[in-house]
């Protein structure tokens, strides 16, 4: 489907807390959603009553579709199917939300622990590019605080990627449901996004998400790091 055409068919593979927002709020915009889970759709069967979409396996999110979004665990990816995108046009639009939080959930990472960027380790384990999106903000936020266009206070949220298609298709959707996109660079710059930055769980507006980018540091904090303990539990890091 052509990048101005109207509706849009969105696979999104995890059904949490970003998940289901992200379900709802497309949903509400007239997109067809098509929503999968590592439990099965036979479980969806709620959300895809509440909202229209329809509930399917995770293979099946990935075909037919102009984007897919990935809303799971960091750890999780690696558990995906190798061939999950065999049969996915190159042109098709992946967004990963993810964050990783070693010491709470992921455990060690240890390409990000060595540098790599989050959404690049990705990148890496589907074969596919991906566009880093919507992991700086709450979810109940993406359900909540949307702003028509140009209205004072509207929420920004940063969009890194390679390829500028794909990452103006994710800012046309942003704004679809209340926010504004920002182009936040190469998927390689962002760190600039990632858990602990100036930007993360901040609700900026653009102007002060383009100051906060600008100011965020490379170097991953310590309670952002891994350690021989990891993981703990989000109560109980360790």
């Amino acid at each position: 489907m052509a990048l101005g055409d109207d509706s849009l068919k969105i696979g999104i593979i995890g059904a949490g807390n970003i998940g289901g927002a992200l379900t709802r709020r497309l949903s509400e915009m007239g997109h067809e959603i098509f929503v999968a889970n590592s439990r099965g759709p036979e479980t969806l069967t709620d959300l895809a009553a509440e909202t229209g979409a329809t509930a399917v396996t995770v293979p099946e999110a990935t075909r037919g579709v102009d984007v897919v979004v990935i809303t799971i665990p960091q750890k999780n990816v690696r558990d995906l199917p190798k061939d999950l995108f065999a049969d996915t046009p190159p042109n098709v639009v992946v967004v990963d939300t993810g964050n990783y939080y070693p010491r709470e959930r992921d455990g060690r990472i240890e390409d990000i622990e060595n540098g790599m960027t989050e959404s690049r380790w990705v990148s890496k384990q589907i074969g596919r590019p991906v566009v880093k999106a919507f992991n700086t903000i709450y979810a109940n936020h993406i359900e909540t605080r949307g702003k028509r266009t140009g209205e004072p206070g509207r929420i920004a949220l940063p969009v890194a990627g390679d390829d500028p298609a794909a990452k103006a298709l994710v800012i046309r959707l942003m704004d679809e449901i209340g926010f504004d996109g920002v182009d936040a660079g190469t998927l390689d710059e962002s760190w600039r996004q990632q858990p602990g930055t100036p930007v993360y769980g901040t609700d900026l507006d653009a102007e002060g998400l383009r100051r906060a980018l600008a100011q965020a540091s490379p170097k991953r904090a310590p309670q952002w790091s891994g350690t021989a303990r990891s993981p703990g539990t989000f109560t109980a890091p360790a």
